[in-house]
């Protein structure tokens, strides 16, 4: 028998070894999903309540919950405004982190006006001029775990949000010198 026989009857028998290994511990392991495929976790409860995406809220109790808040900023180099968010007792997760919920570490779901904007993993962002039309806007951010299920205290996402007021262009220089100036940005909560 050559040796490469033996190699690939040696390979095939540690397969075959490991195959039944697993099969015979993966009952109950971690790879079970609860109701719409969101995996058990040692963190909080996952609720039937969802978002508006269907994302489903993972409750925790208020003295271990994340906190964020949010401030927004016109953008003085460019058209545009500045997000700040601040958190408390929450880590943003790199990209590509694992699928699985973990105590206070995740990423931020950004809304303009209840439309999903932008997923942040880190406390910045800036939102072009172009997105936000004249009138006032509602900016919120929602924490959620890297399982994509939304942080929750008492059935309520953890989150917090910010009006923007976009008003109209300042005067042009021939408006300029009958009209008193006014502001052509805006302003935030």
């Amino acid at each position: 028998m050559s040796w490469t026989r033996v190699f690939l009857s040696a390979l095939a028998a540690c397969a075959l070894f490991g195959a039944l290994l697993v099969g015979a511990t993966g009952c109950g392991s971690d790879e079970a999903r609860e109701g719409d495929g969101v995996k058990p976790s040692p963190v909080g409860k996952v609720l039937e309540d969802t978002d508006e995406e269907g994302r489903h809220y993972r409750e925790i109790e208020k003295k271990d919950a994340p906190k964020v808040a949010i401030e927004i900023q016109p953008d003085a180099d460019s058209d545009g405004w500045d997000v700040r968010l601040t958190v408390h007792d929450f880590r943003f997760s790199p990209a590509g982190a694992g699928k699985t919920a973990e105590p206070g570490r995740g990423h931020a779901l950004l809304r303009l006006d209840g439309r999903p904007l932008s997923f942040l993993r880190g406390p910045t962002h800036h939102i072009a001029g172009s997105l936000v039309p004249r009138g006032t806007h509602q900016v919120s951010v929602r924490l959620h775990a890297d399982d994509d299920t939304v942080w929750a205290v008492d059935g309520e996402p953890v989150g917090s949000t910010a009006d923007i007021t976009v008003s109209d262009p300042g005067p042009t220089d021939t408006e300029s010198a009958s009209a008193p100036a006014t502001s052509d940005r805006g302003t935030h909560k």
